[in-house]
C-alpha cells in the first residue's frame, strides 16, 4: 500500500506561482512512476506531469510545458510541482498519482492516488 498525501494549493493572480507537495509514504520503492493530474469542474481529468521514478526521465503536457517542473526528493519520498506563470485556466484540483504506468496519458490510471489540493487563479 502506498499513501499519498498533496499540499501547497492555494488562490493566486495570474502570473503567479505555487509550488504542491505530494508526501508518499508505504511501499514506495516498488512505484515505477509518479505524477500529478488534474481536474476542473466539468471537466475530464488531464495528466500534467510524471516522472520516472528510476532515472528522472519527465513528461509534460503541453499545457504545461515550460511553466510546470516536476521533481523528486527520494531522500524524503517527496514529490513536487512547481506551477509558474499561472493562468486561470490552470484552476482545478491537484492530485498526485503513482504506480507502474508512466507518460501523461497514463499517470491517471495509476493505482495510488492522493485526495488533492485545490489551485484556483483569478484573473
Amino acid at each position: 500500500q502506498v499513501q499519498l498525501v498533496e499540499s501547497g494549493g492555494g488562490s493566486v493572480q495570474a502570473g503567479g506561482s505555487l509550488r504542491l507537495s505530494c508526501a508518499a509514504s508505504g511501499y514506495t520503492g516498488s512505484q515505477r512512476c509518479m505524477g500529478w493530474f488534474r481536474q476542473a469542474p466539468g471537466k475530464e481529468r488531464e495528466g500534467v506531469a510524471s516522472i520516472r521514478t528510476r532515472d528522472g526521465v519527465s513528461d509534460y503536457s503541453d499545457s504545461v510545458k515550460g511553466r510546470f517542473t516536476i521533481s523528486r526528493d527520494n531522500a524524503e519520498n517527496t514529490l513536487y510541482l512547481q506551477l509558474n506563470s499561472l493562468t486561470p485556466e490552470d484552476t482545478a484540483m491537484y492530485y498526485c498519482a503513482a504506480g507502474p504506468l508512466c507518460g501523461i496519458g497514463n499517470i491517471v490510471k495509476n493505482t495510488y492516488w492522493g485526495q488533492g489540493t485545490q489551485v484556483t487563479v483569478s484573473s
